[in-house]
């Protein structure tokens, strides 16, 4: 389970308000918290080595190495390596790979094989002999430059399977500007191509259809996109004087990109019963800017993928490069000597 990248935000904002020690800008806490993320990811590797080393009590709970391996748990996945076209047997492996566990050999309906990993040292002894020569009961790869070189030759497309540890997303505390100016946290899912939850997209009205028999607020109003790929985005509308004022997404739907057309059928400004008004001339259509997507605005969170057990180290490491922001040595000697009380504490 996540830590909650608001509960955070506002947590350390708390904090530093308290006192009036300074303030930390959404830029600002999304780069450091992300940095202090990859500290507290890439430590577990070294705390995990150090435990295992140490005596461990069997109670439940208690056991500093299954506590260790359930923090990464968090990060451990399984996905397919892509095959590299036009070569026999190479297979890259999956963009957020941090450390690649196992991999392994699945053709479709049979029981996945682990396959060996070697070195090339030992792969050209391996082959010397018509004995030890790889088979795809008994495969061997080699890691290098990113790729798996998985042999015999005849294993390819889809077939390898990795089994590894990811790196950690950036973590981001989205938000869209109130009336007065005020940061408004954005709790929907960062999607790069996420149209933005409740975004203002009369600026990118390029079709307004003239003519609605009828003023006031239009809700439900549904799309279709053009070309074909995004789906279920809804709208609200405000028409005056015949025609949309504003428009406003209360449905974010999903896997659109800039440029595409989103069309809400005049017949949606109609009004019932049957053999009412004619619908206006022109469909209503909104072409998406950069700005309305997640990817080109401040639209969209994403929490800590750390375990929750964390949030505290979080915060203290966070107040601790805020100390260094805003220039006051009190707020870092205080975090720092927290943060070596609490490690000491899980490494004695």
């Amino acid at each position: 389970m996540a830590v909650n990248v608001d509960t955070v935000y506002k947590t350390v904002l708390l904090i530093l308000n308290k006192e009036q020690r300074g303030y930390m800008t959404p830029d600002e806490f999304n780069k450091i918290g992300t940095q202090v993320q990859r500290e507290i990811f890439e430590r577990y590797f070294e705390d995990l080595n150090q435990q295992v080393r140490i005596p461990q009590t069997d109670m439940e709970y208690a056991d500093r190495v299954a506590i260790t391996d359930e923090k990464i748990a968090e990060f451990k996945t399984e996905l397919a390596a892509t095959y590299v076209a036009g070569t026999p047997n190479k297979f890259t492996v999956p963009s957020d790979l941090y450390r690649l566990g196992s991999a392994t050999y699945q053709p479709t309906g049979s029981t996945p094989l682990e396959i060996q990993r070697i070195g090339r040292a030992e792969y050209y002894n391996i082959n010397k002999s018509k004995l030890t020569t790889p088979t795809t009961t008994y495969p061997l790869y080699l890691y290098e430059d990113n790729q798996l070189i998985v042999y015999p030759n005849s294993i390819t497309t889809g077939e390898v399977i990795c089994q590894y540890v990811k790196k950690p997303t950036d973590i981001r505390w989205g938000y869209s500007v109130g009336s007065v100016g005020q940061y408004t946290y954005d709790s929907t899912t960062y999607g790069v191509n996420l149209i933005n939850n409740g975004g203002d997209l009369t600026d990118s009205i390029t079709t307004n259809p003239t003519g609605i028999t009828q003023d006031g607020t239009y809700t439900g109003l549904t799309t279709t996109v053009s070309p074909a790929g995004g789906t279920g985005t809804q709208f609200s509308a405000e028409v005056l004087g015949g025609t949309v004022t504003s428009v406003t997404v209360t449905t974010q739907g999903s896997g659109y990109n800039v440029g595409d057309i989103l069309t809400v059928d005049a017949n949606q400004f109609t009004l019932p019963p049957t053999g009412a008004p004619p619908a206006p001339a022109d469909d209503l259509e909104v072409t998406l800017q950069a700005a309305d997507l997640n990817g080109g605005s401040t639209y969209g969170s994403t929490d800590f993928g750390l375990h929750n057990s964390e949030q505290v180290e979080v915060i203290l490491n966070i107040l601790l490069y805020s100390g260094i922001v805003i220039r006051d040595p009190q707020i870092i000697q205080t975090a720092s000597a927290l943060i070596q009380k609490e490690e000491a504490n899980e490494k004695s």
